[in-house]
C-alpha cells in the first residue's frame, strides 16, 4: 500500500510531518541528496527503508560545499523526476528546502572538522566539507532522525560525517552503503550524465585500474610503485589529470606510504574525464 507522501518545502510542513511519526513512536532514517537521483541514492533509500519505520529523502543542491568556478550553477537539477522516483520508492517525506531558508542572509557560522577532512579532497576543494558539515549539521538538526544514510563511494566525506556526530555528540547512526556500479563497474554519480559515449568508455577504465592496484599492494608491491603505475596506466588511458590516489587507513584516514601494506587499508582515487572529476576507492585486504 502507498502511503500518502509529504513533499515539505519549509520547516512547518517538515516538522508536521516528524511529529507525527514520533508520536506513534516510530523510528526515522534520513537520505541526504543533492537531488539528480540515479540508482546509487535508490539503493540508499532501500537501505533507510530496512533500517526504520519511515524514511525522509532531503533533496538541496548546497552552495556552501561549491568553491568559486565550481559547477553550482550547472549541477543537474532534476526536481520532477526526483519526486517521481522517491514516489515510486514509497517514502514518506521529500525534504525539498527553499534555498533561503537553509542560509538566510545573516547566516555566519561555520564548522571545521579536522583529521579525517584534511588532505585528499580538501587538497584540491579546500572548503568542500565545511560546507559538508555545515549542511548535514543543520538536517540532522532540523530532522533528529535515528539513522542517516550516505554511500561509501565519498569515503572521505563519510569519515568526516562520522567524526563530525561522534565530536559534537549528534544522536544519529551513521550508516555507510555499498557503492553503487553500473555494469562496467564505473561507481554511480550524479555527473556521468556529463560524460559522452568516448568519456564513458574511459571512466569505465577506472575502477578496473584501481581494482588492480589495490590486488597488487595485497600481493606485497611496494604502496608508491603499486599508485605511480596506476596513475601512469590512468593517464594513458585517457583521462586527462589525476588529482590524487593514495592509500590511507580505512578509518582515520591516516597516510599510508612507502613501504608495504602490513593492515587492512582503503585505496582512494580522484581522475578527470572530459572535465567530470570522478572519484572512488577500493578496500585493502
Amino acid at each position: 500500500m502507498m502511503n500518502k507522501i509529504i513533499i515539505a518545502r519549509n520547516k512547518s510542513e517538515l516538522n508536521s510531518g516528524i511529529s507525527q511519526f514520533r508520536k506513534n513512536n516510530e523510528t526515522i532514517s534520513l537520505v541526504p541528496t543533492m537531488g539528480a537521483l540515479h540508482d546509487g541514492h535508490l539503493k540508499l533509500v532501500k537501505l533507510a527503508k530496512l533500517k526504520s519505520d519511515r524514511t525522509i529523502v532531503s533533496i538541496y543542491v548546497n552552495p556552501t560545499q561549491f568553491a568559486p568556478g565550481e559547477d553550482f550553477e550547472l549541477y543537474p537539477r532534476t526536481e520532477s523526476n526526483d519526486i517521481n522516483l522517491l514516489t515510486h520508492e514509497n517514502v514518506d517525506i521529500i525534504y525539498i528546502p527553499n534555498p533561503r531558508s537553509m542560509y538566510d542572509e545573516d547566516h555566519t557560522t561555520k564548522i571545521v572538522v579536522g583529521g579525517v577532512a584534511e588532505g585528499l579532497e580538501t587538497n584540491h576543494r579546500p572548503t568542500f566539507f565545511e560546507g559538508v558539515a555545515l549542511i548535514v549539521t543543520k538536517l540532522l538538526n532540523r530532522i533528529q532522525p535515528d539513522y542517516a544514510i550516505f554511500g561509501e563511494k565519498d569515503y572521505q566525506q563519510l569519515a568526516t560525517i562520522r567524526r563530525l556526530v561522534d565530536d559534537l555528540d549528534i544522536p544519529v547512526k551513521v550508516i555507510g552503503a555499498e557503492i553503487a556500479r553500473d555494469n562496467h563497474g564505473l561507481a554511480l554519480s550524479s555527473r556521468n550524465k556529463y560524460l559522452n559515449p568516448n568519456g564513458l568508455e574511459i571512466a569505465r577504465k577506472l575502477n578496473k585500474i584501481m581494482i588492480s592496484c589495490a590486488n597488487s599492494m595485497s600481493k606485497g608491491t611496494n604502496v608508491d610503485e603499486a599508485t605511480q603505475t596506476a596513475k601512469a596506466q590512468l593517464l594513458k588511458s585517457g583521462f586527462s589529470s589525476v588529482d590524487y590516489i593514495e592509500v590511507r587507513s580505512p578509518n582515520s584516514l591516516t597516510i599510508l606510504e612507502g613501504g608495504v601494506l602490513s593492515s587492512p587499508a582503503r585505496l582512494l582515487v580522484a581522475a578527470h574525464c572530459q572535465d567530470v572529476r570522478l572519484i572512488d576507492n577500493y578496500p585493502i585486504s
